[in-house]
């Protein structure tokens, strides 16, 4: 006997890859388990699925930074004295280098981070905690299908009183660019290939030092980097990524500021056309602005 759920969650965090550096991505699950019927004739109640199994893939992926342990490029230091992980991806004139609570990561032991290697991290996860007449669980990993021009972005938002607040998670997101109420390919195509694979910095959290590159070996930066910091309610987090994956803007990035970045940035651009912008952040959800 088989119990599907299609569409249990929407996962939207980063990872760490070693050609194009830190992704956000949005990945929805689906879910089948294979099992006898329990004493509620089910193999098991739709309600547990959705809380349970939910809030197992939320707790140990979502909004969080993947890191491909087995690859030559990661390095990862444990500091004893604050529970932070440093994490120094070497990847040649464009390394990546974070310092943050450990929470903020999951550590994926896989040479990269894909579907696969992702899916078989949250199964073993998942086993322990099924009842016993559940046998096997299969997971369905894929992504929103979208026919317009879409970005990769990572960010992290200090004031949030939540998972959001940690520095290095993102979202593969559409945009939608209207001028004069008509949805225009050209500059949509041409915020896609502006955000591809980017890291979305506010200004106010740049710093010039930091304790990055102090204590472990073969952790100086390789090439030109942007460096953030902040303190927030789950502690403090710190990243080192090169200027050319970045964008820095001198507000938060929420979705809403993000849409005003581009409203503001295509009105330069388009003077003679009413702008109005449809910015996604994820799958289903979003902010609009008119300029």
């Amino acid at each position: 006997m088989q119990l599907f759920v299609n569409d249990l969650t929407v996962m939207d965090f980063s990872y760490l890859c070693p050609k194009r550096g830190m992704v956000g991505e949005s990945w929805i699950v689906d879910v089948i388990l294979n099992g006898d019927l329990n004493e509620e004739s089910m193999v098991l109640d739709f309600g547990k699925v959705k809380k349970q199994l939910k809030g197992l893939i939320d707790l140990y992926v979502d909004h969080k930074l993947l890191v491909p342990m087995e690859h030559p490029f990661t390095k990862v230091f444990h500091q004893s004295k604050d529970d932070s992980v440093k994490v120094h991806f070497n990847r040649p004139n464009k390394s990546i280098h974070l310092n943050c609570p450990d929470e903020a990561y999951a550590f994926i032991y896989a040479e990269e981070v894909t579907m696969d290697s992702v899916k078989q991290y949250l199964k073993e996860i998942i086993a322990t905690q099924l009842p016993g007449n559940v046998a096997a669980i299969e997971l369905v990993l894929r992504t929103e299908v979208i026919n317009t021009p879409f970005y990769h972005y990572t960010h992290g938002l200090k004031k949030h009183d939540g998972n959001c607040q940690r520095i290095a998670h993102g979202h593969r997101s559409k945009i939608d660019i209207q001028l004069d109420g008509k949805s225009s390919q050209q500059w949509q195509a041409f915020w896609a290939n502006r955000w591809q694979d980017i890291y979305i910095g506010t200004q106010e959290d740049r710093v010039q030092e930091s304790a990055l590159f102090s204590g472990e070996e073969n952790s100086q930066p390789s090439g030109e980097h942007y460096i953030f910091a902040y303190e927030s309610s789950q502690g403090r987090f710190e990243l080192a990524i090169p200027v050319a994956e970045c964008e820095i803007i001198d507000t938060d990035s929420t979705v809403e500021c993000l849409a005003q970045f581009v409203a503001d940035e295509q009105k330069k651009m388009t003077p003679e056309a009413s702008v109005t912008v449809l910015a996604y952040e994820g799958v289903g959800k979003g902010a609009i602005v008119n300029a």
